[in-house]
């Protein structure tokens, strides 16, 4: 497979040259529907796209309810790429990751089409668009990170990142005990912060155009509360059961995404359904604040409300001319 293009300064127009579509945005906001969409109408143009997945769960064979996987029956015969990639026993890393989604979109580009990455995990989206480094590992070292993850708890971790790294313990959150360790195992690397890998100034990989779906949150919440009641009522602790035979329960990963470990702890009886609902509410909006902080950050983003009739006539306009100016997103009162 040919080499994608070094990496560039700037975003380029649909039809000037081989350009990536990203679609960004806090949970909940339709990102799925609007790529779908805006898919069928480049097809309709005569420009084939298709969907590369970007949502870090997403990528977990049989966890589809609690992530809001799209079934085959609904990706309207578009073309996707990155679901159902893992075992949910296989550790998902964002090296791995940004080259696999790299691989997808420049194999979809050398066919003459248009690579439309979605998603809303928000380190995952930007390690593909901007030139992101990733410092190497040392598996004596996450060995020692992880048992004290395990003895210790999240708290613990969270903490001695915080003193270390203030910017990257306030991205990632004192639950995420995975994200905690690679943090501080890269500061123990290269002696310094994690926040140090990020680019200041994005430089980006590819010619790329970013629209994101926005929700005010006094809008946003109540959808998320309804969502995750929909997830249960939808069976997720039955799916939840159902892959525990093939080895969830020990998956660093799988095991701690939003709904599962709390279907696990409802299985094992440790909380009730209404203690996991009720939970999984509270880290969903705490996430998608998380997300909303990520992705506002970019100046290059061009915010549509997810609820306007004509979104993909909106985004449409943004890919044609990328160079008018973002819209600034205030999401509103915290809540």
């Amino acid at each position: 497979m040919p080499a994608p293009k070094p990496a560039v300064a700037a975003p380029g127009p649909i039809g000037a040259e081989p350009t990536l579509v990203v679609i960004v945005g806090p949970t909940g906001t339709g990102k799925s529907d609007l790529s779908l969409d805006l898919a069928e109408r480049l097809a309709g143009d005569g420009r084939a796209a298709e969907i590369i997945n970007a949502d870090a769960m997403q990528l977990y064979r049989g966890m589809d309810i609690g992530t809001a996987k799209l079934s085959v029956a609904e990706r309207r015969g578009i073309p996707h790429h990155l679901l159902d990639v893992l075992a949910v026993t296989d550790e998902a890393t964002v090296a791995r990751f940004q080259t696999e989604a790299r691989a997808a979109i420049t194999d979809v580009l050398s066919r003459g089409g248009v690579p439309i990455l979605v998603g809303g995990s928000g380190l995952y989206v930007s390690s593909v668009v901007y030139d992101f480094q990733f410092p190497g590992t040392d598996a004596a070292l996450r060995a020692r990170l992880e048992a004290e993850l395990t003895e210790q708890g999240p708290g613990a971790l969270y903490a001695r990142l915080k003193a270390v790294d203030p910017v990257a313990a306030a991205r990632i959150g004192a639950s995420n005990g995975r994200r905690l360790v690679r943090a501080l195992e890269v500061v123990e690397l290269t002696g310094a912060p994690h926040t140090a890998a990020l680019p200041d100034e994005p430089v980006y990989w590819m010619p790329a155009v970013t629209v994101g779906l926005r929700v005010q949150r006094a809008e946003l919440t109540p959808r998320l509360d309804a969502r995750v009641e929909g997830m249960w009522a939808r069976g997720l602790v039955e799916e939840v059961r159902g892959l525990i035979p093939d080895g969830i329960e020990s998956g660093v990963t799988a095991s701690r995404a939003i709904g599962y470990a709390q279907a696990l702890g409802q299985l094992a009886g440790t909380i009730s359904q209404a203690q996991a609902i009720e939970e999984t509410q509270q880290i969903t909006r705490r996430y998608a604040r998380r997300q909303v902080s990520w992705f506002k950050r970019s100046a290059d983003t061009h915010w549509i409300d997810a609820g306007a009739p004509d979104r993909v006539a909106l985004a449409l306009a943004r890919l044609a001319d990328p160079a008018q100016p973002a819209e600034h997103w205030t999401p509103g009162p915290a809540s």
